[in-house]
């Protein structure tokens, strides 16, 4: 079975990602003094960079190669389109209390975050108010008005612009 397009042509470190100059620096200078935040917001449109910035730097803030040889525990994917509800953001409130097995960070993406409940947003929320020290959130949407803005005041927020 082949590959899907976008994963043949996914960017895979800062200097591939087009157009986002502006949010690509930021980083590198953010991972070569070691200073992070504990959670980010991706917003733009489709198809400008948002989840390959968000994989690029949770490998690099772990000093992992990317792509990787082999799946990282310790970086964790969601999809909150199929993952919404209150009870998976609960057992990830469960999980990130546990340290992280491989890597110094454990690295939470969730993908279109602004599709979950009220009440998962509330349960994210308590999250990101107490995160743990190894904990960073990335979180990345294409419609940012959908999401709360008590959400939105914990995150360092990203702008990403069209791509021309």
């Amino acid at each position: 079975m082949g590959k899907a397009l976008y994963r043949s042509y996914r960017s895979t470190s800062f200097d591939e990602v087009i157009g986002q100059a502006h949010i690509t620096e930021t980083l590198k200078n953010s991972l070569k003094n070691n200073t992070y935040a504990h959670a980010y917001l991706l917003t733009g449109p489709r198809g400008v960079g948002k989840t390959s910035v968000a994989r690029i730097f949770a490998y690099q803030v772990n000093q992992a190669s990317y792509p990787p040889d082999r799946p990282e525990v310790d970086i964790i994917e969601i999809d909150a389109a199929s993952n919404r509800r209150i009870d998976e953001i609960r057992e990830l409130r469960e999980r990130v209390v546990i340290a992280p097995s491989r890597l110094k960070y454990k690295v939470y993406i969730i993908d279109e975050v602004h599709m979950l409940t009220k009440e998962a947003f509330n349960a994210l929320l308590k999250t990101l108010e107490e995160p743990p020290q190894h904990a960073i959130f990335v979180l990345a949407t294409t419609d940012v008005h959908k999401v709360p803005d008590t959400i939105v005041s914990r995150c360092l927020r990203f702008n990403f612009k069209p791509i021309s």
